[in-house]
């Protein structure tokens, strides 16, 4: 047993009110530069939709994440040899469309333009090729479901729906979305970092956050292509691949992430997750139906007497381990089993969860009250949700959040209706206590967990949502580079020399 340390993270999507705000928040940041106009290290998508960029689900083109062939877990992408082949042509990769043609506005006009009787206006202006454009996409133009037939007819996770599902959810009555943020998912054994052939991306050891080098990166970006979710980009100013750091400085100084802080409906949570580096290839080679079982399975209890001695054994800081005990992500992860990774049949064995959207259902009026129809026969109060009548098809969140597996998906709806149920008998009043009971029961939960998640959800604290480790940054730059204090004075932030292109 190889205990090691991560900083993890969950979403709570059904809190997610897509303002916006982390990635502008991000965007400020860190991607204002010369060359980083298209990225968005944090971006939130709608679903249904096609995402950013576009059909980045898509693996048959991309070639994204891990494969199993036979019992040997390979690159998606290429071989060793496919990888000298297409060094210098690497095809599999996103064009400037299915991102977009960043652009700037032509402000000078507006203070320039000769005295007439029309307004003068600020057409775009292509930051590439410097000429007037027409501005056709965005870093989030199905934003709310806009384009629908264009961007969420063509979700790649629509695919396992029947037609009759496909027709249900172009009904207007029926018409069905949530928001999806998305940043770096951090993982365990992230395809990127085994796609670069320079070896510049790499996965912090003390804290497992995946990172760039600037120094040893050479733009051939099999990281971009080798990443399924499309989270690495690359700056044509530097010739350098960029990607979200987890914004470490701020972690370093006991701040959560930008994207964290910022987030208005205070979705994110952040905290610390053993895991048993020894299972990294048993998890990522389970059949797909098992990954979320598996990948539970290698997250350990930071309060075994066990785990926390080998986690001692690898160097693990005693403060990281307190951090671990008193991890939201934990709860959410482990203990209460509500919270799945994004795609986990890519094989990258995410740290980045999600806990999934309660969905809306379908109802009318009836002797004069709201009520749910078509029940399903759940045996719960027709005013609280039943997993049949859901506008939105668990096939599909299957496909986003469990592989496929509907079982899994299932099961975290259940817990989590339980808990409205039980709230709205102790709150509320109108759903009787045999009701509370019943749905504690189908969602295996005591009244104890239901009552923990509730407050967990609805009335955190910050320093509940945000358990940050001390990174121990000063113990890794000993054994690396001596003394601290001389690194800390002559380091700075980001790269000694000036980023430049190899050629």
């Amino acid at each position: 047993m190889d205990i090691r340390a991560q900083v993890s993270m969950v979403f709570h999507l059904d809190k997610c009110i897509g303002c916006h705000t982390c990635s502008v928040a991000c965007k400020n940041i860190w991607t204002d530069r010369e060359g980083t106009e298209y990225q968005w290290w944090n971006n939130v998508e709608t679903k249904p939709g096609t995402g950013y960029p576009t059909l980045w689900e898509d693996q048959e083109e991309y070639r994204g994440g891990w494969k199993l062939d036979g019992n040997e877990l390979k690159l998606n992408l290429q071989s060793k040899m496919g990888t000298l082949g297409n060094i210098f042509y690497n095809r599999r990769l996103p064009t400037i469309n299915d991102y977009y043609e960043p652009w700037t506005y032509d402000y000078d006009h507006l203070f320039t333009a000769p005295e007439g009787d029309d307004q003068p206006t600020a057409r775009p202006v292509s930051l590439i090729t410097g000429e007037f454009m027409e501005i056709e996409s965005g870093p989030n133009w199905d934003d709310d479901l806009g384009g629908s037939p264009v961007y969420a007819a063509n979700d790649p996770n629509l695919d396992g729906l029947t037609d009759e599902e496909r027709a249900h959810l172009e009904e207007i009555q029926r018409v069905v979305f949530f928001y999806l943020p998305r940043i770096c998912n951090h993982c365990i054994n992230p395809s990127c970092v085994a796609a670069c052939p320079a070896g510049a991306l790499y996965k912090r050891g003390e804290d497992g956050i995946v990172l760039v080098s600037q120094d040893k990166c050479r733009a051939w970006r099999m990281c971009i292509s080798g990443c399924p979710y499309k989270k690495v980009y690359y700056n044509w100013s530097s010739g350098k691949s960029e990607k979200c750091i987890l914004c470490f400085p701020r972690l370093e100084s006991g701040q959560p992430p930008a994207c964290f802080h910022s987030c208005v409906g205070r979705i994110r949570y952040l905290g610390v997750l053993l895991y048993d580096a020894d299972r990294i290839e048993e998890v990522a080679k389970s059949p797909d139906a098992d990954l979320v079982e598996t990948h539970r399975g290698i997250i350990q209890d930071p309060f075994d007497p066990d785990v926390i001695g080998s986690a001692r054994a690898s160097g693990v800081p005693e403060d990281m381990l307190t951090a671990a005990r008193h991890s939201p992500v934990y709860k959410f992860v482990k203990q209460w089993r509500l919270a799945l990774p994004l795609h986990p049949e890519f094989r990258t064995l995410p740290m980045l969860y999600y806990v999934p959207p309660m969905l809306p259902v379908l109802a009318k009026v009836r002797d004069g009250k709201y009520d749910v129809a078509d029940s399903g026969g759940e045996g719960l109060t027709p005013l609280l949700t039943s997993l049949e009548s859901a506008r939105m098809p668990l096939r599909y969140l299957a496909s986003l959040f469990s592989a496929g597996n509907e079982d899994v998906v299932t099961d975290v709806y259940r817990k989590l209706i339980a808990v409205r149920v039980y709230k709205r008998a102790e709150s509320v009043g109108d759903v009787t206590l045999d009701e509370a009971r019943e749905a504690l029961t189908m969602g295996n939960l005591t009244a104890g967990e239901a009552e923990a998640i509730f407050r967990l959800t609805a009335l955190p604290s910050v320093e509940e949502r945000f358990v940050v480790p001390p990174l121990g940054r000063e113990t890794a730059v000993e054994e690396q580079e001596g003394d601290t204090y001389t690194h800390k004075r002559e380091a700075g932030f980001g790269t000694r020399r000036a980023p430049a292109r190899r050629w």
